[in-house]
Formats: C-alpha cells, structure tokens, sequence
C-alpha cells in the first residue's frame, strides 16, 4: 500500500516538474517586421500640359500625322500646307527610315495662322514656303520632360547648315517657350505623343530669322575702259583740231584788220 501511495506521490511531482519547467522556458522570439519597401523615383514632370483633345491614346491614329491632326481639331491650314508643299512625304519617309531618332512637330493652329499678314504664305517663294513648313519640325525626338535638355541652337528639319533656320528653345517650370529671332512662341500643349513621334501645339506660326535677313546686293557692273594708246591718240587728234581752230581764228582777225587799216587810209586821201 505505501509503495503505491510512494508512486503515486512520484508521478504527480514529476507531473508538476514538467508544468512548471515548460512555464519557466523563454517565450518564442518574435518576428521581424516587414520591411518598408523604398518609394519609387517620381517621374519627370511634363514641361508640356496635354490638350483635352490629344489622341496620344487612341492607338487607331497609328503615326498618321494628318489623321492625328484632324482629330485634334485646329490644324487644318497646317494640313493643307504639309499636303501642297509635299512636306508630309519627306516626314513620313524620315519617321520610318529614323525610328531611333524620331521627329518632333510643332504646329501653329489655324488661329496662329491667321495672325500673319493677309497673303503672306503666297508671297514667299515656293523654295520658301516648303522651308517655313520644316522650320516647325525637328529631326529628334523631344519628350514633353526632355525640353530642358536641348542644347540651343536647336537645329530644324530646314537646317541645311549649321549656322541657318535655327531657334532656341527656354524651359523652365511648366513652360517652353521658342525664339526665332523674328518670333516669340509658347507650346501650350501635346497633341501626340508616343516613343518615337511628338506633336505640340504651338501657338504662332514660327518665322524664321534667315526670311529677314537683308539680301547681298549684286556687284556694281564693270564700265570698260578705252585702251591706253586710243585715249592717247583721241587726245592728240582733239589738241591738233582746236589747234587748226585757233589758228583760222587769227588769220581771220588779221584779214578783217587789213582791210579795216585799207578803208581807213582811202578815207582820209579823199579828205585831204
């Protein structure tokens, strides 16, 4: 019987021994918070505002740049020029033979077209009219973000050197502003733009400084001069005949004294 009372007392100890060793063992360490992930670098901010009516999403425009201007509305003296000046062949062709490059359009709505003079566009020569039309494009793409890091001069599709038909183009907060030197302009806002094509609406027509330049005059034609030895002998002919002049002239006077000293000489015989 105590044996049994001695067991019993054993595992109830034994019992309470494990209760009291697995209160008595450290807690599980707790785990690490997530880590915040970093925040993303904010994207350049656009120099350019977008139009209400930019197609730049409708991908059923493509890179057509007449029907991308025809939906945005406002262009169509732009598209008519591009079309009578052959321009938008020569812009096609470049956008798909320069993907890596691309182009660039600014373009004059119809209300800057309006602001010139009455006829001015048929007054200039054709060669003239296509160069004003590529005045507004530029040979590379330009991101609405990316106008702050052009180096100025910027040069034009018209460039056919580099000192002609440049502009400088000035940015700063959300304005880019474009000199000609005979125009001042401001893009107000895209009108497309996808990774290798960019319009912007600009909103006056851009004037080229060369159109202003004043033009060399021509030479001052040559006037022949007469050989050395005929001025000298026109010279001795004309001393020889106001020589024969002068003398007739003499022998003239000599005569009519003689004849003067004869009559004066008979008038007086006859008195005396």
């Amino acid at each position: 019987m105590k044996q049994i009372i001695f067991f019993s007392l054993l595992v109830l100890f034994a019992h309470m021994f494990f209760i009291t060793t697995s209160a008595q063992s450290p807690a599980a360490a707790p785990k690490p918070a997530p880590a915040t992930p970093a925040p993303a670098a904010a994207p350049a901010k656009p120099l350019v505002p977008s139009l209400p009516q930019s197609p730049s999403s409708d991908s059923s425009s493509g890179q057509d740049i007449i029907k991308i201007l025809r939906k945005a509305k406002s262009f169509n003296t732009l598209i008519r020029l591009l079309k009578t000046t052959q321009i938008i062949n020569q812009i096609n062709a470049q956008l798909v033979t320069a993907k890596s490059g691309g182009l660039t359009i600014l373009a004059p709505d119809d209300g800057a077209f309006s602001q010139l003079k009455a006829g001015y566009f048929n007054s200039l020569s054709e060669r003239q009219q296509k160069e004003l039309i590529q005045f507004h494009v530029l040979p590379v793409y330009v991101s609405s973000s990316n106008f702050d890091s052009l180096s100025n001069p910027v040069l034009t599709l018209a460039s056919d050197s580099p000192s002609g038909y440049q502009m400088n183009v000035t940015a700063y907060e959300n304005n880019v502003n474009i000199s000609t030197g005979s125009v001042n302009a401001t893009l107000t806002g895209i009108v497309y733009s996808d990774k290798t094509l960019a319009i912007y609406h600009v909103d006056k027509v851009l004037i080229p400084l060369d159109f202003s330049k004043p033009k060399a005059l021509a030479p001052a034609p040559t006037i022949a001069k007469a050989p050395k030895g005929a001025k000298d002998s026109s010279s001795d002919d004309d001393q020889g005949e106001t020589t024969k002049a002068t003398s007739g002239a003499i022998s003239l006077i000599s005569l009519q004294g003689k004849l003067f000293v004869s009559i004066f000489v008979a008038a007086l015989t006859i008195l005396i």
